[in-house]
């Protein structure tokens, strides 16, 4: 696993998660029980925090970074990632918020101080604008994205398919299941 401290300060894995060989996680990065990192993927968490929630996965050539504690943004900007969400290929996110069972579509951008309710699907491409704030059972497109309209019962329960495939995906990697 590529896992290296900044200024002596390590990454935390919990339980049966995953970071792939390929994958960068540096510093002060948490992730949860059976969360996974992907090849390419960097979370650089060297001046304030990363938190992935536990089943979150963050996909190949994802970017995740954070805002250091300075005059135009006093004490800093952490990035927290909640349960069950999935980022997809390419994404960037840099401290933001995102709650629980949420999917991040490919090439997304969600930028500084953004607030992503629970239950939301930001669609691919799109960009979520500097500390907006996307309401729960949405989904949301486009640049600045906005919500287009409510969230099926059938996406609520892909979006938990995807955590749960992952989990199951990393396993296999892992070499713990066929």
């Amino acid at each position: 696993m590529a896992i290296r401290d900044y200024r002596g300060v390590l990454p935390t894995l919990g339980r049966g998660s995953y970071v792939d060989e390929c994958a960068l996680v540096i510093g002060r990065v948490a992730l949860g029980d059976d969360a996974s990192v992907w090849p390419y993927a960097v979370a650089r968490g060297d001046v304030n925090r990363i938190a992935i929630g536990a089943r979150t996965n963050i996909q190949d050539g994802s970017v995740l970074h954070v805002v250091h504690d300075g005059p135009y943004a006093p004490g800093g900007l952490a990035l927290v990632i909640g349960e069950d969400v999935t980022v997809g290929h390419k994404v960037l996110l840099h401290a933001a918020t995102i709650g629980a069972r949420c999917l991040i579509g490919m090439g997304a951008i969600v930028l500084d101080g953004a607030e992503i309710a629970d239950e939301v699907i930001v669609g691919a491409g799109s960009v979520v604008p500097p500390g907006k704030r996307l309401e729960s059972r949405g989904l949301y497109i486009g640049n600045p994205a906005r919500r287009v309209r409510a969230l099926t019962e059938r996406e609520l329960e892909q979006i938990l398919y995807s955590a749960h495939h992952y989990v199951a995906l990393k396993e296999h990697y892992r070499g713990i299941s066929a």
